[in-house]
């Protein structure tokens, strides 16, 4: 069942069982007091009857019940023994068959029937002539009221119908209002699936209730999926395109070393070497996509001394290159929350790319902020144009090619460290000028 038709079924059911609700209970209402309405006016009406039996004994009882017979109604004076005193007074005499009893106090009944309109009795004890008591017993047949009752009926049934047709209306219009933006967003999924698209939902004009959420929630998450699929989509083409040149040498050098290379040492001591050099080109750029994707993952975070891991890093570059590199510490310890193996790769990688890109002097600074700490790796190389500054982030992104792929970069190492830093809601920025060296900058907050 659609969504439409069950706004519309619940709608009018609810409406539908509120009328007969409210229905019912005028019609009962309305039943109780015209009926008390009947039975108080025949009360009087028999009271008056016994006042006049007890003021007038000299007059003949069937001559002056006839005076206070009402219309559509019947007297009987019944005796204790159930027999009648006096026969039957009534206009009609099918009005003969109904029931009768004798009753010591006064009474009030309907007696109902089934063609044709109820009738009210009122008994009362009277004394009779001969002293006994005998019940004075007083019909009214319910004709206006029965025709008041049908009347009313009708009217309630007409004012059902009157307000279900509104109701159901307002369903069908309320169930389009609803829907319309629900069949907008499914419509908007369906083409986006078929068509491969990021199509957004237009939230122009529209009031800012919960659907309007809903559909600038989902424009969001289009957004972000789209972004996220063209990342892949580039992390994918540049992977691709970063190994196929190595892949590319590879396959050259093995061709050669096929054809040439059992008859020229030379020839195969260089072939070697070079497999051996993109072998490792390509190591490294898979293990660097591997810790870019793993870089979503729950990592274990500690306290740590900043400076303490900063001073070891530096040494073991000291250990292996044959530069200058200083370090330079504003204290001796700087405690930061922190995961110890990420926050020494993104050391790694800017003072190897200080290395890499200057053939001067390095140096790095470990500086106290107040409650933040910063890193600072100097190198005095060719710098940064100021129009790059901020793509250097970027995967892949090399600014001199050539340069990089003989210097062993993938591009991907500045990403990398962007990513960690994030991560430790810390930040990585840039200070240079083209030909005035560079300064890479990390910022972390303390703990104490």
């Amino acid at each position: 069942m659609k969504l439409s038709t069950k706004i519309r079924l619940f709608s009018s059911l609810f409406m539908l069982v509120l009328v007969l609700l409210v229905n019912t209970a005028i019609y009962y209402l309305f039943y109780n007091m015209s009926l008390n309405a009947e039975k108080a006016e025949l009360t009087d009406q028999t009271n008056e009857i016994t006042e006049a039996l007890n003021e007038s004994p000299n007059i003949a009882k069937s001559d002056l019940l006839k005076a206070y017979l009402p219309t559509d109604g019947m007297v009987r004076i019944i005796g204790k023994d159930g027999e009648f005193l006096i026969p039957t007074l009534t206009k009609d005499q099918e009005f003969t068959e109904l029931p009768f009893t004798f009753s010591k106090k006064q009474t009030a009944g309907v007696i109902e029937l089934s063609n044709q309109a109820d009738f009210l009795t009122i008994s009362k004890p009277i004394i009779w002539e001969n002293g006994e008591v005998a019940t004075l017993q007083v019909y009214k047949q319910l004709v206006a009221h029965s025709e008041s009752m049908e009347t009313l009926f009708y009217v309630l049934a007409v004012a059902s119908v009157i307000v279900l047709i509104p109701t159901i209306i307002a369903g069908t219009f309320l169930s389009r209002f609803i829907l319309k933006p629900i069949k907008s967003l499914t419509g908007t999924m369906k083409e986006n699936i078929t068509d491969a698209k990021w199509k957004k939902i237009n939230l122009e004009n529209r009031s800012r209730d919960e659907l309007y959420e809903m559909e600038e929630t989902f424009n969001v998450m289009i957004e972000y999926l789209k972004d996220n699929f063209e990342r892949q989509e580039t992390f994918v083409s540049d992977a691709s395109h970063e190994l196929k040149t190595p892949i590319s040498i590879v396959k050259s050098y093995a061709q050669l070393l096929k054809r040439r290379g059992q008859d020229n040492p030379e020839l195969l001591n260089e072939s070697v070497q070079a497999v051996d050099s993109e072998a490792d080109r390509m190591q490294k750029l898979v293990e660097q996509m591997l810790l870019l994707a793993k870089n979503q993952e729950n990592e274990t975070y500690s306290k740590l001394d900043i400076i303490q891991l900063t001073r070891e890093t530096v040494d073991q570059f000291k250990g292996a290159y044959d530069r200058e590199l200083t370090f330079e510490a504003e204290a001796e310890k700087i405690m930061v929350n922190g995961n110890h193996d990420q926050l020494q790769q993104v050391f790694y990688i800017l003072i190897d790319n200080a290395l890499k890109y200057s053939d001067e002097a390095v140096n790095v600074y470990v500086l106290r902020r107040q409650s933040e700490v910063q890193v600072k790796v100097q190198d005095y190389g060719q710098g940064i144009p100021q129009e790059e500054a901020e793509k250097i982030f970027d995967r892949f992104y090399r600014m001199d090619k050539s340069r990089s792929r003989d210097l062993g970069g993938t591009g991907l190492g500045l990403a990398i460290a962007k990513a960690i830093m994030e991560k430790h809601k810390g930040q990585l920025t840039v200070s240079s000028e083209s030909g005035n060296g560079s300064i890479f900058s990390i910022t972390l907050s303390t703990i104490d």
